[in-house]
């Protein structure tokens, strides 16, 4: 049962332009103005503070939330989930904390993980979905907002078990026969990494049973979008180095079989880094998915990798992986762990997208010498041409981000939304050097949000390399 629990007032940040508090040394090479939207307030002993890591974000109307690990713990998880939201279209931003989350907000768990956003428009309520590490049934939890995502209640307990890599959608097609329902995925890593779904049909209060795809199928970082029809698909990170994707047309009462999206072929980043070849996956405003990750397939040698995008219209076919052009297949940049977001308004031919990603200018370093840089790169055309990169922030030095178990780490996923008609919102995790043992850490936002211009920069490269590297899939939290 859960320890007894009590509220913490969530704390205010009014918003800060960033010129010399949190990344002056760092944004010399970077081209765009942040604003810190976060900061670690935590003092407890077993955290790396102050340390912002694995932010996802989700806007609707003019509010935009994000939430992410506070206080990041080299053995999992973190101190709290934080949330950082704007009522105004990003122009400023509150910040605060879950309660009722670790023993540091009067919850049961000594630790919390994989912080993912939704939005339930049919009953007006903003969703965190979370993972408890080290408490009592190590739950996925579901906090709920019913004042617009300025403060969150306690958890509702959606699952339990030994779970990793939730994440949470909603539908928010007034005419979809499954307006309003809200749909968690994770896996249990104790029997293999086997996927489970459940469904919401009253704002996240209550949830249904787990259920399994009809091939019984395992793997992690699976991210559901829902068509406008009502489809729920859900793409994920095979255990055997594949994107595959699963689908429900019943509003959740089943999932159907997984199909191939695409196999993988890898660059693992230099250094020492914890990232992997999680999908990120969006949906526009006809039901065209897209999903992204991080490939080594058109470069010779598999020495670094681009962002590649996959698209979908039928709900059981992918189209072939497309090469993200942000420089040449020749130039020594590594590009990993993507965030893509679509403007919710736009389709197909005239679709907005905005992609953010962290790279390293040279793939070939060391943990002493790797340069870890945010770029942002958009298209206005559905991903057929793209516009010149931006470099949001960078160069940090690893010894600057906290270290776990897997390696120095920013986040297994970062996200990117689009504000409908508007410009693209991705919080990032970005960071300075230390003062002392202590780090400089928080999570920015793009001062204004990110203009989708697009452009003419296409892509005709052919895959050269096909064969899948060798991959460790990621189990920890």
């Amino acid at each position: 049962m859960p320890l007894s629990r009590k509220l913490l007032t969530a704390t205010l940040l009014p918003a800060v332009v960033v010129g010399g508090l949190l990344v002056s040394a760092t944004s010399a090479s970077a081209n765009v103005a942040v604003t810190q939207v976060s900061s670690d307030l935590f003092t407890d002993a077993q955290a790396q503070h102050r340390t912002e890591v694995e932010p996802d974000t989700f806007a609707f109307g003019s509010t935009i939330v994000s939430a992410f690990q506070v206080g990041r713990v080299s053995g999992g998880g973190s101190s709290d989930i934080g949330f950082a939201t704007s009522t105004d279209g990003g122009a400023t931003w509150t910040q605060g904390f879950l309660p009722g989350t670790t023993a540091n907000t009067g919850g049961p768990c000594g630790q919390i993980s994989d912080a993912a956003v939704a939005f339930d428009a049919k009953h007006n309520v903003w969703l965190i979905s979370s993972l408890g590490v080290n408490c009592p049934g190590n739950p996925v939890f579901t906090s709920r907002s019913t004042d617009g995502g300025k403060t969150f209640g306690n958890p509702i307990t959606t699952a339990t078990g030994s779970l990793d890599k939730n994440w949470i959608v909603c539908d928010n097609t007034a005419s979809s026969p499954f307006f309003g329902n809200c749909y968690t995925e994770y896996d249990i890593t104790s029997s293999g990494d086997s996927i489970r779904m459940k469904t919401s049909s009253d704002g996240g209060l209550t949830w249904g049973p787990a259920r399994a795809t009809g091939d019984s199928a395992t793997g992690l970082g699976g991210q559901p979008v829902v068509r406008p029809n009502g489809t729920v698909l859900v793409a994920y990170l095979s255990l055997n180095d594949q994107i595959r994707s699963f689908r429900s047309i019943d509003g959740g009462a089943s999932w159907r079989s997984t199909v191939l999206v695409s196999s993988i072929s890898h660059h693992d980043a230099a250094g020492g880094l914890r990232e992997e070849a999680l999908p990120s996956a969006e949906i526009d405003s006809a039901g065209t998915a897209y999903v992204a990750w991080s490939d080594c397939r058109f470069r010779a040698g598999c020495p670094s990798n681009d962002i590649v995008l996959s698209k979908s219209t039928s709900e059981t076919t992918w189209g072939a992986p497309t090469r993200v052009p942000i420089d040449a297949t020749t130039s020594t940049v590594d590009h990993f762990v993507p965030g893509i977001g679509v403007d919710p308004s736009t389709s197909g031919t005239s679709a907005r997208i905005g992609l953010t990603y962290y790279f390293y200018p040279t793939a070939n370093c060391t943990a002493a010498t790797c340069q870890l840089d945010v770029g942002f790169i958009s298209s206005t055309n559905g991903g057929t041409s793209w516009g010149t990169a931006a470099q949001v922030a960078g160069p940090m030095s690893l010894s600057w981000i906290p270290n776990t178990s897997q390696g120095r780490m920013f986040g297994d996923y970062i996200s990117t939304s689009v504000r409908a008609g508007g410009n693209a919102f991705p919080i990032v995790p970005i960071a300075s050097a230390p003062s002392g043992s202590t780090f400089t850490m928080g999570m920015f936002a793009p001062t204004g949000g990110l203009p989708l211009t697009g452009g003419a920069r296409r892509t005709a490269e052919a895959p050269v390399s096909t064969a899948a590297a060798a991959q460790s899939v990621l189990t920890a939290f």
